[in-house]
């Protein structure tokens, strides 16, 4: 008698969810997030509880297990030299690795030197202005299935911060 005996694997599923906020002139409040499988996993705020973690942030998410796996701060609003070390940081990154991209303040004054890179992952930023807002979530080496929003402008990034929500499959 042959007894077979049958692994049924269910990937479990890995909900991403996040905002980004522009600068104000208004002293409003705003607020950033990462929220995986609805827990804040990452936050910043501008005139709230949470430091301003001003320009460019990349948060690395373990598909795996659906957590914060990694995250770095790039001011390219302070440093001439963020969008290269923001260009370096996503070119090391091996493919398949997913990631949420968040702005927070004013993120478009030193970007230029990252433009084509963020390109290369479906975001297509450069028409993001003084205290405009993105985010975006990506799997690198699949610019396709990247999920972008993003307001152009300071005004329309006060009336709508954009946000982005993706599911992706883990082990």
């Amino acid at each position: 008698m042959v007894l077979l005996l049958m692994l049924c694997v269910i990937p479990a599923q890995c909900l991403i969810e996040a905002q980004a906020y522009g600068g104000t002139r208004n002293n409003e409040r705003k607020y950033a997030y990462v929220k995986l499988n609805g827990v804040a996993v990452w936050q910043a705020s501008m005139n709230g509880e949470f430091s301003n973690r001003r320009g460019v942030n990349v948060i690395v998410v373990d598909t795996s297990s659906c957590t914060l796996r990694d995250w770095r701060n790039f001011d390219t609003y302070r440093s001439n030299y963020a969008a290269n070390h923001l260009n370096s940081y996503l070119r090391g990154l091996s493919d398949g690795t997913v990631l949420v991209v968040v702005t927070c303040d004013e993120a478009s004054r030193y970007l230029r030197e990252a433009y084509s890179t963020l390109r290369e992952f479906g975001a297509d930023v450069s028409d993001v202005r003084h205290r405009g807002a993105w985010v975006f979530v990506a799997e690198k080496g699949d610019p396709a299935s990247t999920v972008l929003d993003k307001e152009l402008y300071e005004e329309s990034a006060a009336r709508r911060q954009p946000q982005v929500a993706a599911s992706i499959a883990g082990a």
